[in-house]
């Protein structure tokens, strides 16, 4: 569980509240980020990290990808570019999940996925194991 605890730790303390609307309220960072979790978890329908840097990388956009898990500075991805990249039918899904317009989600997906990942994969790795159903472990440590 530390892997999970310092991914809640990294990704909520560099929001600092930052974020606004209804997934920026309260326990709504949490909710966000444990969607983005569950996609990168193996198994979802983004077909896990491994799937969602597939997906970077025929966007065109591998090297903004790579730099997420690489050791060196995240490079930014915009809105429009999480949109292009994951669909409007994955964005539509999440957004209603989490009572979001898509176009508000994709623009905090812009800002947390860079991190989560980042903060998935230290020394520029995945986890050993892959990173398996962190979605489920991820909702009972943020039930504590």
């Amino acid at each position: 569980m530390g892997l999970l605890d310092s991914v809640l730790g990294g990704v909520l303390g560099s929001l600092g509240g930052q974020q606004g609307g209804a997934a920026g309220e309260g326990g709504g960072n949490a909710a966000l980020i444990s969607a983005v979790v569950g996609m990168l978890a193996n198994g979802s329908a983004q077909g896990g990290l491994g799937g969602l840097l597939e997906k970077f990388q025929q966007s065109g956009l591998g090297d903004v990808a790579a730099s997420w898990v690489g050791t060196g500075q995240n490079q930014p991805v915009s809105a429009d570019q999480i949109s292009n990249v994951l669909g409007g039918d994955a964005i539509g899904g999440m957004a209603r999940q989490l009572g979001l317009n898509p176009g508000d989600l994709a623009g905090q997906l812009s800002q947390i996925l860079p991190q989560v990942v980042d903060q998935l994969t230290p020394n520029g790795q995945a986890p050993q194991g892959g990173l398996g159903d962190l979605s489920s472990i991820l909702g009972q440590l943020m039930r504590r």
